[in-house]
C-alpha cells in the first residue's frame, strides 16, 4: 500500500469514526467491515487460535462501541482498536489458560495466514522466519510493518514504551536477516 492510498484509508477511518461518534449506524457497519478481519488477524497473531481470536474481536467490538464517543482523536482509532484486541486476547488467554502469563501462552503461536497457492517462495520463507520470532517481537511486526502502524501507535496498541518497539522491531529486523540470508546460502 502506497503512502497515497494509506492516506486515503487513514482519512476514510476518521471519517466513519467521526460519523459513527455522531450516531451513524451505517458509519458504523462499515468502520465495523473495514476493520474486522484486520483485529481478528490481530488477535490470531497472538492466540494462534482463530476461534478465541474472534471471541476476543467480538468482546473487543463491545468496548470499542461503547468507548467510541470518549475516543478525543478519531486518527487514533487504529491503535486504539488494536489495544483493546491485544487487553480482551489477553484476557481471554487467562480465561482458558489458568495461571499462566501471556507471553507463555503465546511462545508456540504460528503465523496467522499461511502462504496461499499463489505466494512465492520469499513469502513462505518470510512467513516462517516471522513464525519464529519471539511473541513481542512478532506483534510489533505484524502491526508495524503488516498493518501500517507507526511506532507510537504500535506502542499504544501494544501498551509499552515506543523505544521498546523500536528496540523489538530492530532485533526482528536483525534476527529476520540472519534467518533469510542464511536460507539462501543452503
Amino acid at each position: 500500500m502506497n503512502g497515497e492510498t494509506r492516506a486515503v484509508e487513514r482519512a476514510t477511518d476518521a471519517w466513519l469514526v467521526v460519523a459513527a461518534q455522531a450516531g451513524d449506524r451505517r458509519a458504523m457497519a462499515r468502520l465495523v467491515a473495514r476493520w474486522h478481519r484486520r483485529l481478528v488477524a490481530h488477535g490470531w497473531r497472538l492466540t494462534g487460535d482463530r476461534a478465541l481470536a474472534e471471541e476476543a474481536v467480538q468482546a473487543a467490538w463491545i468496548d470499542i462501541v461503547r468507548g467510541l464517543n470518549g475516543l478525543r482523536d478519531e486518527r487514533a482509532f487504529p491503535a486504539w482498536a488494536y489495544r483493546i484486541v491485544t487487553r480482551k486476547t489477553g484476557a481471554a488467554i487467562g480465561d482458558r489458560v489458568a495461571g499462566r502469563a501471556l507471553a507463555t501462552a503465546l511462545e508456540d503461536a504460528p503465523v496467522p495466514a499461511p502462504p496461499g497457492p499463489d505466494a512465492s517462495v520469499e513469502q513462505s520463507d518470510l512467513r516462517r522466519a516471522v513464525a519464529a520470532l519471539p511473541p513481542g517481537h512478532r506483534a510489533a511486526v505484524a502491526l508495524h510493518y503488516f498493518e501500517g502502524l507507526s511506532i507510537a501507535e504500535t506502542a499504544v496498541a501494544l501498551g509499552i514504551p515506543a523505544g521498546t518497539v523500536k528496540t523489538r522491531l530492530m532485533h526482528a529486523r536483525a534476527r529476520l536477516r540472519t534467518q533469510l540470508e542464511g536460507d539462501s546460502d543452503a
